[in-house]
């Protein structure tokens, strides 16, 4: 005789559990109170979806979309970044989960900006667009919103008078965790190469690391920090200049991976090391960060799961429910590898 084997249902008691909530949070998401907070309401959505969570008929208004397959876009200036290798890695593997694929676009310049972008995804009809983008125009703002498709932002430039949602990083915390450490390794003549500081992440980095060295009672000086591209070139130019100094830094805080290892080809330009002769720290936690020698200590941005939070995020708001408003901001942490030492004295 032959049984047939039935899966368990999916509880809210197994929601609750998991996300280590109360049932009662659970059950205000499902009902779409407005008394949860963001990155909760977040994390219990996109876990309905993951698990295969099926409503009760006395659930209000369900959350969870049943639609599975189609596709999301995905927008970037420049898609071939190490950073958004990652974004397009944990944004692929949330959309496997529910049979959606993945489409990655690069939005061109000029006059006729993401025209043909526009018309392709207009022909595609896609679930959502992941715009991960350095700047969202007004034009491009109005474009997107006549497509009648829901979009989310990822780690804007800046604040934005647009309506779409945003999810990004702990910018501050990771600029302050990163200067700390150095600090705490002794030393007090820290550099600092910046983003583009017209980036909002960029602003909150420097703006991390500036409050860091006045809560320890350091002196900032303006001549110890550079402000760069977030391109490997930057990061060695830069460097170049900050050790040309009469009193130069013991230790270089960058703002993101990339330009970490352009500080690493000038140091070793120079016939010296790292950290022996000047630590370095980076920012992001990119998979080469690991690769190169010494392993670059860095602030670890979880680009994948912000990628992947956006998928999930569009997916649960498929059945017209609203999107959420405002920023949810994941935590960054700090990865010490072997490219910080204490100051030699």
């Amino acid at each position: 005789m032959v049984s047939d084997s039935i899966e368990p249902r999916v509880t809210v008691a197994d929601i609750a559990a998991e996300a280590g909530v109360s049932r009662a949070t659970v059950s205000k998401v499902l009902n779409g109170r407005s008394d949860v907070a963001p990155a909760t309401r977040v994390q219990i959505e996109a876990m309905l979806v993951t698990r295969g969570y099926v409503p009760t008929k006395r659930t209000k208004r369900p959350v969870v979309a049943e639609r599975r397959g189609g596709l999301m876009e995905m927008l970037f200036n420049d898609p071939s970044t190490p950073w958004a290798a990652e974004m397009i890695r944990g944004a692929e593997a949330a959309a496997r989960a529910a049979r959606v694929g993945i489409v990655v676009s690069a939005l061109d310049s000029g006059p006729g900006r993401g025209q043909q972008w526009l018309e392709d995804i207009a022909d595609r009809s896609p679930r959502g667009i992941i715009l991960a983008l350095s700047e969202l125009t007004a034009a491009d703002h109005t474009r997107i919103a006549k497509l009648g498709v829901p979009a989310i932002l990822v780690d804007p430039v800046g604040d934005s008078e647009t309506d779409i949602p945003s999810i990004g990083a702990g910018n501050w915390g990771g600029g302050m965790a990163a200067t700390q450490h150095l600090i705490d390794l002794g030393h007090r003549r820290i550099g600092m190469i910046t983003g583009p500081m017209r980036f909002l992440c960029s602003q909150a980095r420097l703006a991390g690391y500036r409050a860091t060295l006045e809560r320890a009672r350091i002196v900032a000086d303006d001549g110890l920090v550079e402000h760069g591209d977030f391109h490997y070139s930057s990061g060695f130019t830069l460097a170049q200049a900050l050790l040309d100094r009469p009193e130069p830094p013991t230790a270089i805080f960058a703002a993101n991976d990339e330009q970490a290892l352009g500080v690493y080809a000038a140091i070793q330009q120079r016939g010296l090391r790292v950290p022996a002769d000047l630590s370095v720290v980076g920012f992001d936690d990119v998979p080469m960060a690991q690769w190169v020698t010494p392993p670059l200590t860095t602030v670890r941005q979880p680009i994948a799961e912000l990628a992947a939070l956006a998928v999930r995020t569009l997916l649960v708001h498929q059945d017209g429910s609203e999107m959420p408003e405002g920023r949810v901001e994941l935590s960054t942490k700090l990865v010490v590898r072997g490219s910080t030492a204490p100051l030699a004295r």
